[in-house]
């Protein structure tokens, strides 16, 4: 039922309720019906359930093979490795996802403890979970509201819904019927559950509880949805299949041509057919990636502890990567892109406009008044600890900024401010003079005026100058200002208290945009990222601070949102910067819309209002100072200093964490095709390259320290200043698919042309060139990579650290006795100069074929400035 568009004897008709409110037999039969007045968790997944999911992807199955494999060859040390970056890899996995799965208990503790109710014709206090639909209840200043509720009688009440609603100022509400086509947000003759009474009092009646309030259906629907994998999850995921696919392919045809040529030879023995076997399935070993899962963790975790010291808490590793495609960010404007407090920005006095940083004299007078007709308590001026209302509070902080003080000031009377009468005034005695202020709304504050102020002294109130003010009062109000208007007189007991008053000016008050949005949107801006403005405030509030932090876009309204289709809706998102009266389920359509648009969207929120968007965004950002316990268990990332500016940073990492993973990749694939590839080549003439335990100690080596130190790696320069990723683009995009195979096959016919010069020396010898020089190259294959990105090798201290212990090894398994079990042979001084030369030849031929790729692929695409080589 459509409660705020009935009027209130049909209400409390249609609950079956009066007045006099329900008898506790009847409430009793009512909670047995409609059930507690709690946000009810459905049952979650379960913690060994999310552990075991940890594991069900091709690769890291893949890879379990290959561990079982090297356990049947007698590799147990790479066996051992290859679960352990698994297991390590799976619980790290495990701990954040459990942490996603809490969202909802946070909507539990939102719930309130106690309510006051009337049962029997008594008021008496109950647990809020024990309400039902019917039960009239009270509330007053400082309360929180239990359930969903209509109000039936109220004095000055106004309630701050921002949590719900996004609405930056506390809401005034009223009694009377609205318009059925009225907005949540517009509802003001309704109280809904966790919003706050910052003043006045209400009788209301129950009319929804539980899961049927609209804190109870975020919960559902929240529940309801189902959080697909992200994009590089599933990249992963196909990467993995098509590597493993292409693998096998490769070792049967290499396993075939070594049979048949052994067969061809008359050898075919047991001997020979094991040794054909190992060789297969260490080339597999070698091959498969096992270090992508590790270094795609290894390269998340480093990205979150940066962005853990720049202010921003991950809660879900696969989102860090997501940040680099974002090419859409909707900000909540209440608390995300503004400060969430009411701040005097501008005063009028004596027909000028005046910023309130550069008051003169004039305004003092108007100051006063504002920190004097107030019922704001000061408990501490230094530190600005005010209680009281947000618009009161900011009257009162302008003045004690300007140095104004309350003195000895003692209230002898006061007319309290109503929705009625839009005003307030207190008779004060200060200084054995009394004296009366008043503040309100303009039009009502100039009827009780006889005087103004001009130029120091009083004249005359006339016509055009109530005229003049209310024209001011337009304009500020024009420019999203919330304005009140203030006069004073000196108390004369002839005359009624609010008669005759000198009109002194109007301040206007402003949920200031933060100081650092502006600029953080610009950045944005040049990295090719659209900030969309979503917000419950009206359009006038809406477009006025987003002009003032660079959003210039025209404006769109929650009920034109609602009765647009779906494809009405993806033209508007698309033209549309600025949302203003937007409700939880709107939120909800816009997100998805520009989702299903082909946008990846993050969403920045603080409120329970604020949480189905966020749990739809691809990456969900919560305020972690002003943000409700929801709105943080929803997201992916906590801002620890509330800060829109931290987004910027976090996306750079993110942009970060994918080239370094991209490298990755290429420095892998391109390694693992030349092992296969050389293997493949001197089969054909019927050798063996390299022995099935030399495979897997370059395995070891060159896929272990150095590949996992490229995760360390730091943003290269222009990364902001480049677009984001396309979407659909994988890690492995066209210019890999030509880099890989080109360079892996260079590497591998160098390789080949080592193997058959020294092969006149002894097959052992000749393996041991090889084995060498993979080593060598892949190395050097490493700086290669980096060096397209303008990034040395003293830019990542941990590269360079693993690449000094993994030649270190490589020499120990030649000149120690460990080459025994290596099968290895001691190479010369001249063997060493051809390797070397072998090397260097293959560096300078990457770095030709990589700026020859890049260069068509610029071309192709129109030059696009600032992008990766890769």
């Amino acid at each position: 039922m459509e409660w705020h568009s009935t009027q209130t004897d049909k209400v409390l008709t249609n609950l079956r309720s009066s007045e006099e409110g329900l008898d506790a037999v009847e409430a009793g039969k009512r909670l047995s019906q409609y059930g507690e007045n709690a946000i009810v968790e459905q049952k979650g997944v379960s913690a060994l359930s999310i552990f075991i999911g940890q594991f069900m992807n091709f690769l890291v199955m893949l890879l379990v093979a290959a561990a079982v494999f090297s356990f049947f060859i007698g590799e147990t040390v790479d066996a051992v490795l290859i679960l352990l970056i698994v297991l390590a890899n799976g619980i790290f996995g495990f701990v954040q996802d459990y942490k996603a799965e809490r969202s909802i208990e946070a909507l539990k503790k939102m719930a309130v403890t106690n309510a006051l109710v009337l049962r029997n014709g008594v008021k008496i206090e109950i647990d809020s979970k024990g309400l039902v639909p019917g039960d009239i209840i009270f509330l007053a200043e400082g309360d929180k509201v239990p359930a969903d509720c209509r109000i039936i009688s109220e004095k000055d009440i106004s309630v701050d819904e921002a949590a719900l609603t996004g609405e930056s100022i506390p809401v005034s509400k009223i009694a009377e019927m609205l318009p059925e086509q009225a907005v949540l947000a517009d509802r003001k003759n309704m109280l809904y559950m966790n919003t706050a009474v910052v003043r006045g009092k209400a009788t209301a009646v129950v009319v929804e509880t539980g899961k049927s309030t609209q804190v109870g259906k975020i919960a559902e629907t929240l529940q309801a949805i189902v959080e697909p994998p992200t994009p590089f999850q599933v990249e992963v995921e196909v990467l993995g299949k098509k590597i493993g696919a292409g693998i096998i392919g490769v070792i049967i045809i290499i396993a075939l041509v070594l049979l048949l040529e052994d067969f061809l030879a008359g050898k075919i023995s047991v001997e020979e057919l094991t040794l054909v076997l190992l060789t297969s399935i260490s080339l597999a070993v070698a091959a498969i990636p096992e270090g992508l899962p590790a270094v795609v963790t290894l390269s998340l975790a480093i990205a979150t502890g940066k962005m853990l010291k720049k202010k921003s808490l991950v809660r879900k590793l696969p989102v860090v990567e997501i940040l680099g495609s974002v090419d859409v960010i909707c900000a909540d404007k209440t608390g995300t892109l503004t400060e969430n407090k009411m701040k005097v920005v501008e005063i009028y006095s004596e027909g000028s406009f005046i910023p309130v940083e550069s008051l003169n004299a004039a305004a003092r007078p108007i100051l006063e008044c504002g920190l004097l007709c107030s019922d704001v308590e000061i408990n501490d001026v230094k530190n600005r600890v005010l209680l009281g209302d947000p618009t009161e509070k900011a009257l009162v902080e302008a003045g004690l900024d300007a140095n104004l003080s309350r003195g000895d000031v003692r209230r002898i009377d006061e007319m309290p401010f109503s929705s009625e009468r839009k005003k307030m005034s207190v008779l004060l005695e200060r200084g054995g003079k009394k004296i009366v202020y008043m503040k309100g709304a303009a039009e009502e504050v100039i009827k009780n005026c006889g005087f103004a102020m001009e130029k120091g002294r009083k004249i005359k109130f006339d016509q055009e100058k109530k005229d003049e003010i209310l024209d001011a009062n337009k304009k500020m109000a024009g420019k999203a200002l919330r304005v009140l208007a203030f006069a004073y007189k000196e108390y004369n007991e002839k005359e009624e208290m609010e008669e005759n008053l000198v009109f002194l000016g109007l301040q206007g008050m402003l949920d200031p945009p933060r100081k650092e949005v502006a600029e953080a949107i610009k950045v944005a801006r040049e990295a090719g990222i659209r900030v969309i403005m979503i917000t419950g405030d009206n359009a006038v509030t809406a477009k006025a601070i987003a002009g003032k932090i660079g959003i210039e876009s025209e404006v769109l309204e929650g009920n034109e949102i609602d009765s647009m289709d779906e494809n009405g809706l993806k033209e508007a998102v698309e033209r549309t910067g600025i949302f203003a009266r937007v409700s939880p389920s709107s939120k909800y359509s816009i997100l998805k819309a520009l989702r299903d648009s082909g946008h990846v969207v993050a969403m920045t929120g603080d409120g329970v209002n604020d949480a189905l968007a966020l749990k739809e965004a691809d990456v969900g950002i919560a305020m972690g100072i002003k943000g409700t316990d929801v709105a943080k268990q929803t997201s992916d990332i906590i801002l620890l200093d509330d800060n829109f500016a931290t987004i910027i940073e976090a996306v750079r990492e993110g942009r970060t964490v994918f080239e370094n993973i991209r490298k990755f990749v290429n420095y892998l694939l391109t390694s693992n095709f030349s092992e296969v590839f050389i293997i493949f080549v001197v089969s054909l003439f019927g050798y063996l390259a390299l022995t099935p335990v030399m495979l897997l100690w370059i395995n070891l080596l060159t896929d272990g320290l150095p590949a996992l130190a490229l995760g360390a790696d730091p943003s290269r320069k222009g990364i902001m200043k480049a677009p984001p990723r396309p979407k659909k683009e994988g890690v492995i995009n066209k210019r890999l698919m030509l880099l890989i195979p080109s360079i892996g096959i260079m590497g591998a016919v160098l390789m080949a042309l080592l193997f058959f010069s020294t092969i006149d020396r002894g097959l052992a010898y000749a393996q041991t060139v090889v084995f060498a020089g993979l080593v060598m190259y892949e190395l050097v294959r490493l700086q290669v990579i980096r060096q397209q990105e303008q990034l040395s090798i003293f830019s990542n201290k941990w590269l360079l650290i693993a690449v000094v212990v993994s030649l270190l090894m490589q020499l120990a398994v030649i000149y120690t006795p460990l080459n025994t079990f290596f099968g290895t042979e001691v190479i010369d001084i001249s063997t060493w100069i051809l390797i070397l030369v072998a090397v260097g030849v293959s560096y300078a031929l990457a770095i030709a074929i990589t700026k020859a790729v890049v260069f068509f692929d610029l071309r192709a695409a129109k030059n696009i400035k600032n992008q990766s080589s890769y």
